[in-house]
């Protein structure tokens, strides 16, 4: 009978010992938890994931709505005091369009032939206006881009309208590349072809 007092004794004591080690092993694993909970959660303030510096996106120029003033308008292009202010139509997008004329044109060889391109060029933007701005900043590094690509187009592309559309593809991706590099945005939503001589 003694042994069976020895066996109840020490299971109750095992049990006891167990269950003290349990609780205790719910307790670290829960501080460690809420540790690792709190040090995310600071990481994430920290990066400006959480709080209030992470409800604001990066300063970068946002799309202007037909009819609102462009807080960062490219200087010059104030328009005249006495003239109509400009009437947007209902439908096409909700935003306005800007544009900037290079004020030279552009002239390159074409890639397969003794040929040479001429191209007037305009680019718009649905962007502020500090997109533009980039644009006028950066103009020598865009003409390089695009001098470039104009180099590296075929004789065929410069006749065919689609050849066409291609390049202007190809020029906006030039353009965005090099704001990108320099003010980490493009913007530039498309190349415009005030002219187009292939002689």
């Amino acid at each position: 009978m003694a042994k069976g007092k020895d066996k109840s004794a020490n299971n109750g004591e095992g049990g006891s010992h167990s269950g003290k080690s349990g609780v205790i092993k719910i307790a670290i694993g829960a501080v460690l938890l809420f540790g690792l909970g709190a040090g995310g959660a600071y990481g994430a303030f920290a990066m400006g994931l959480l709080g209030e510096t992470g409800a604001h996106a990066p300063d970068q120029p946002e799309l202007v709505l037909k009819g609102e003033e462009d807080p960062y308008a490219l200087p010059g292009a104030e328009t005249d005091k006495d003239a109509a202010a400009p009437v947007y139509g209902e439908g096409g997008s909700k935003y306005r369009t800007a544009y900037y004329s290079f004020a030279d044109s552009f002239t390159s060889n074409l890639a397969d032939s003794p040929g040479l391109v001429q191209v007037e060029l305009a680019v718009s933007t649905r962007r502020d206006g500090r997109v533009l701005q980039w644009v006028k900043t950066h103009e020598l590094a865009i003409r390089s881009a695009i001098l470039a690509q104009l180099a590296a187009t075929t004789e065929a592309e410069v006749y065919d309208v689609k050849g066409k559309q291609r390049l202007a593809v190809r020029l906006t991706k030039a353009v965005n590349a090099v704001l990108e590099e320099n003010e980490g945005f493009g913007g530039i939503d498309a190349v415009h072809f005030r002219g187009f001589l292939v002689q």
